[in-house]
């Protein structure tokens, strides 16, 4: 059985345990690539980033993923453009800054830091991080919702996150004004 056959086995098992796993994936290698080519400062690479960052992907986008997708092709089936515009509109107006409030409040959370903390980092970057999915996932999900079967939309996004992870890596960790330094934070 090639590896494709065995994937697609596996996710029709396991659906909620491979999105996750596949999550926890692109997460790690996007923090991996965002450490070791964007965030270039002198800081010797962070193997504790990179567990939150990947552990965010498989407890909390992989399963979210899965329900929300789950929920969005229920409510929206098809593929016809208006369907599509919709499922990308709704995506990026709603999900996307829930998404963010998770990802900034997970990090927050296991990294220690207070809540005053969490809404210095909202009001920071949450903004930034919406704009920013903007440029990505508005052309991804419109071939996401137009072309990718539903039981493949969470290795799809996955596949695209890597890249994007670096974005949100690199933003995820950056210092807000009156942070610690980085060597200062308490660990996971």
């Amino acid at each position: 059985m090639g590896i494709w056959s065995r994937y697609n086995a596996l996710l029709e098992a396991q659906p909620l345990l491979v999105k996750a796993m596949t999550s926890l994936t692109g997460f790690t290698i996007g923090d991996i690539l965002a450490q070791n080519f964007v965030n270039q400062d002198g800081q010797a690479y962070d193997p504790m980033r990179t567990i939150r960052l990947g552990s965010f992907g498989f407890l909390v986008h992989g399963t979210t993923g899965h329900y929300f997708y789950g929920f969005l092709d229920s409510k929206l089936p098809g593929t016809k453009p208006q369907t599509v515009a919709t499922k990308v509109l709704i995506d990026q107006t709603i999900w996307n800054p829930i998404f963010g409030l998770m990802f900034f409040g997970y990090l927050n959370l296991v990294e220690g830091k207070s809540f005053d903390d969490y809404k210095k980092k909202i009001q920071s970057d949450l903004k930034t991080a919406v704009m920013g999915s903007w440029a990505v996932w508005v052309p991804a999900h419109t071939i996401n919702f137009a072309f990718i079967p539903p039981s493949q939309r969470l290795l799809y996004i996955n596949s695209i996150q890597i890249g994007y992870n670096v974005f949100l890596s690199f933003l995820g960790n950056k210092k807000v004004d009156g942070e610690e330094a980085e060597g200062d934070s308490k660990e996971l």
